[in-house]
């Protein structure tokens, strides 16, 4: 892990760090690395999950980036989901969680169910983020995105994550709708009503998807 975190301060860049922007908790350090940077050291390594639980518990940024490459997607399971998800904290490890380990779970359709519908909205957006990149992806995922979709005028719009949601569910949507003109006529009908039903986010979700699947 210290030669891992000397590799990381090498490449620290304090004015990156200062105007890095993302929603949720700051991290206790943060060298400001760059994420093709992080996953290119990262990768260099060879996949251990033990070490990866290690890196994800330390309060530095570039450790807990590195952790997501080092962990093996294929034995994510939704129990081990759940341990993971006590260090998604913030919106940038939402995404990286998605991208690096949750669209390639064997046992992503379980962890999907459950995040989806979880409180914490970090947890819901790597769910929706990772669904919009898993190689499965079906109809199946369109009613409870929907039913997400239609309950942000819920969420307090002060912290941020009813729009974070809101780009997640288009992501997912717009993966769904290019896969075939049935999805993508599907995906227009349904999120036709969201213009009314569910205020500014709403409109955000149509209208990006009006002109992406034009």
């Amino acid at each position: 892990m210290a030669a891992l975190l000397g590799r990381m301060r090498r490449e620290r860049n304090g004015a990156v760090a200062d105007a890095m922007h993302y929603y949720g908790r700051r991290y206790g350090l943060n060298y400001g690395v760059s994420l093709p940077t992080v996953r290119s050291i990262a990768r260099a390594e060879a996949a251990d999950d033990g070490f990866a639980r290690m890196l994800w518990e330390q309060d530095v940024r570039e450790l807990k980036l590195a952790a997501l490459h080092l962990a093996e997607p294929e034995s994510l399971t939704a129990v081990e989901a759940a341990q993971w998800a006590c260090g998604i904290v913030n919106s940038e490890l939402a995404e990286e969680f998605a991208f690096a380990l949750l669209c390639r779970s064997l046992h992503f359709e379980a962890i999907f169910t459950a995040w989806v519908a979880a409180e914490n909205s970090f947890l819901i957006y790597a769910a929706l983020l990772g669904a919009a990149r898993w190689p499965q992806l079906t109809e199946k995922q369109l009613p409870p995105t929907l039913a997400l979709l239609r309950k942000l005028p819920e969420r307090t719009p002060q912290d941020g994550t009813a729009r974070l949601l809101a780009q997640g569910g288009v992501a997912l949507l717009d993966a769904l709708g290019r896969q075939n003109e049935t999805n993508r006529q599907a995906v227009l009908h349904a999120v036709g009503p969201l213009a009314r039903s569910a205020g500014a986010e709403g409109r955000f979700v149509c209208e990006e998807l009006g002109w992406r699947l034009a």
